[in-house]
């Protein structure tokens, strides 16, 4: 069994020794709980063609997936307090591994929002953020470069589920990539049952009731006080007096809007302009390889003596980069221009994760981050349930209303100045709407749904 978040208190942290191997667990449940959901989206082409949907219903999957990563918060708080970060990141492993394996023989679109989106994401919530609590009890004053060192573990596996997951594809079709990765998700239990708890230094007192510490026993001594902490311990809302903490969530909410945009509708966004499927998702290992390297990084600069006090504006900093790179990503239609901007993306990207949570430890402490981290993570939630679904929305409508403008053409050609609509990018630092902003110029507009009335207006164009 785990230990709650009150017997962590008064205990030394290693700084070390087995704080490595829980560093090394929390490296894979974090490649796992953010990649994933980004990586998925190279099986969205496959699940337009065999369910006949949209932009926007794809979308959904990674947007539930992340919503409930996110909006599970506040309960793997609850269950981590009560039953400890071990049991929980284990029922988590089972949880997310059943949900993909169910996800492999859904017959519509339907069902794959509740098994790959409800069951794996509430999976992958129970194991992120008991293992990050864990690495916060295990790591103090080397803090910063742990938690950078364990953000990496987003671009390492966005870089290797990408390119696997259309291999899989390839191979195997996507049932046959979900029952895979379904069964490659069961290594999160693997990462749960090296998760030891710290114990205290107190003398251990053997009796006729076991073993036991003093501080243990004074606890069970005292029912009524143990009551009244497991109560305050559940889920505690007195965070929200904190003013920087309030203003560290409002940030978050709007970074949350579209920060995950990018990443999730790329591929596809590719794919339509006539790249290679393989080309297209090795843009997502571009974007992992850059962010393999900027996460450590920043997480070394961050834990500067001179850098350490103001990390909060180095956060603001990583934000408004972020914010910049996808305000010029309208720019790139080549797809040498997509490259340029995956590197810059991952970059600013891998920054923003390598903070996040140092920033929210350094605000909260680590006694009420517990409480703090289910609060953000939930309001995040709705903000990751908004962004991409919309962001899909909007470009499946400006794909049919270029469509709608070639058929009154008789042209099946998006010639100058009809390409006006991209997709929004926002960030926690600035909000980017494109309504007159980048145009694509003499390019070819390749629409994923109605390619028969596109065929007959090619023939009617040929027979005049």
């Amino acid at each position: 069994m785990g230990a709650n978040a009150g017997q962590w208190e008064g205990v030394d942290t290693p700084d070390g020794g087995w704080g490595w191997i829980v560093l090394l667990s929390c490296f894979v449940v974090t490649g796992f709980s953010y990649a994933f959901p980004k990586a998925v989206s190279v099986y969205f082409k496959e699940l337009m063609r065999d369910f006949g949907v949209g932009y926007s219903d794809t979308a959904w999957i990674s947007s539930i997936l992340l919503a409930m990563l996110y909006g599970s918060g506040p309960v793997s708080s609850i269950m981590v307090n009560k039953f400890g970060c071990r049991p929980v990141m284990l029922f988590g492993g089972l949880l997310a591994s059943a949900g993909m394996v169910a996800a492999s023989f859904t017959t519509n679109i339907i069902q794959l929002y509740f098994t790959a989106g409800v069951l794996t994401g509430l999976g992958l919530a129970l194991n992120f953020q008991p293992s990050l609590i864990m690495l916060g009890s295990y790591f103090d004053r080397r803090r910063p470069l742990a938690n950078g060192l364990a953000a990496a573990g987003s671009p390492v596996f966005l870089a290797t589920l990408s390119p696997l997951g259309q291999m899989l594809a390839d191979c195997y079709g996507w049932r046959g990539g979900f029952l895979i990765i379904g069964g490659l998700l069961l290594n999160c239990c693997t990462c749960g049952a090296v998760m030891r708890p710290l114990e205290g230094k107190q003398k251990p007192v053997w009796g006729a009731v076991g073993k036991f510490t003093t501080q243990e026993l004074e606890e069970m001594l005292s029912s009524k006080g143990k009551k009244q902490r497991e109560q305050k311990n559940l889920l505690d809302f007195r965070v929200l007096n904190n003013k920087e903490l309030v203003i560290y969530m409002i940030a978050k909410f709007i970074m949350v809007l579209g920060l995950f945009v990018p990443p999730i509708l790329l591929v596809n966004y590719a794919k339509d302009q006539g790249v290679p499927d393989h080309d297209a998702a090795f843009l997502l290992s571009i974007i992992g390889f850059i962010d393999i390297f900027a996460r450590p990084t920043c997480g070394l600069v961050a834990g500067l003596p001179w850098v350490r006090p103001k990390n909060a504006y180095f956060f603001s900093l990583a934000l408004l980069f972020n914010g910049l790179t996808n305000m010029c990503s309208a720019n790139s239609s080549s797809y040498f221009g997509l490259v340029i901007y995956c590197i810059f993306f991952g970059l600013s990207y891998g920054m923003v994760g390598a903070l996040q949570f140092e920033v929210l430890m350094g605000i909260v402490g680590t006694n009420d981050f517990s409480s703090a981290l289910g609060l953000v993570l939930l309001l995040e939630a709705v903000g990751v349930l908004i962004g991409p679904p919309s962001a899909g929305i909007v470009l499946s409508v400006a794909s049919y209303c270029c469509l709608q403008r070639n058929k009154a053409k008789n042209t099946t050609t998006v010639g100058d100045k009809d390409v006006e609509a991209d997709v929004p990018l926002t960030n926690g630092s600035s909000v980017y709407c494109n309504g007159d902003g980048a145009r694509q110029e003499n390019h070819n507009l390749k629409v994923p749904w109605k390619k028969e009335g596109m065929k007959e207006n090619e023939k009617k164009v040929g027979r005049r």
